[in-house]
Formats: C-alpha cells, structure tokens, sequence
C-alpha cells in the first residue's frame, strides 16, 4: 500500500493528510499552528534598533538582516521539514504532495533534506489552509485518486 502524504501549509498555519491509496479519501494526520508568524514585526521584537557609527551628523541605526516575521516563517518551514524527514525515515509514506504559498513554498524547499524533497511528486503554489476539505479533494483530483 503506498502512502501519500499532503501537506497544506503558511507561515502559520499547516495541515498534514494521508492518503491510503485510490477511493481511501483523506484523513488528517496532525495540525501544527505557529502562532509567531502571525504577530507583527513591532510584536516579535522587544527593543528597538540597536545605534552605530554613521557617516555625516546624524546617528545610524542598525536593521536586522531579516525581518523578524521571515524568521518566524523559516523557524515554522524548519519545523515542517522535520516533520518531513520523520515521517520519510520511518517510512510512514512513499510520496508527498505539498500547497503551500510561493514564499513559503521556497522556504519550504530551501530547508528540506534532498532525499525528503525527492519524494514530493507534485508542489502546488497555493494556501489552501482555510480551504474545507472536499475543496482540497478537488485540487487533489489531478494527482490522485482519492
């Protein structure tokens, strides 16, 4: 029985389904809920802007490399990779299908594992979290036979 796993997923917010094979449906796995990366930059800092140096008479002040927001994404993108590789390493599914949106579909594919990343078969630039579930069987249909 080969076991597709689909993963539908933002910055905040993922869903995890199986697939147990043709006419099987869907059945949720695990839901897993960054809270994080739905606050504001100003909410996930608590000091403002370190000072430096500046050329000319007015003080400098030191941005981040990246904004707190996209680390809040690329901690949650982490998380779901490790979900991921758990889930390959004990072989819990053959193939996975991922819907996530375009920004956190590259994140997304930036941290996972080349072994892991070669098992997703079909990726989906779109959010379909708050999609109900035979929305999501429609957009599933193209893919597999559920």
């Amino acid at each position: 029985m080969a076991i597709t796993w689909i993963l539908v997923a933002n910055a905040s917010l993922a869903r995890l389904y199986e697939n147990l094979g043709p006419n099987k449906g869907l059945r949720l796995v695990k839901e897993l809920i960054h809270p994080e990366s739905r606050l504001k930059n100003a909410d996930l800092v608590t000091d403002r802007p370190g000072s430096m140096a500046s050329n000319g008479n007015a003080p400098g002040a030191k941005t981040p490399q990246t904004l707190p927001k996209e680390h809040e994404a690329r901690v949650f993108a982490q998380e779901l990779a490790q979900e991921l590789y758990a889930g390959r390493t004990r072989n819990a599914f053959r193939r996975a299908i991922v819907f996530a949106p375009p920004a956190f579909m590259g994140l997304l594919n930036s941290v996972l594992d080349s072994p892991t990343a070669q098992l997703i078969t079909d990726r989906f630039e779109k959010d379909y979290t708050k999609s109900p579930e035979p929305r999501l069987k429609e957009h599933l249909e193209a893919c597999l036979y559920l």
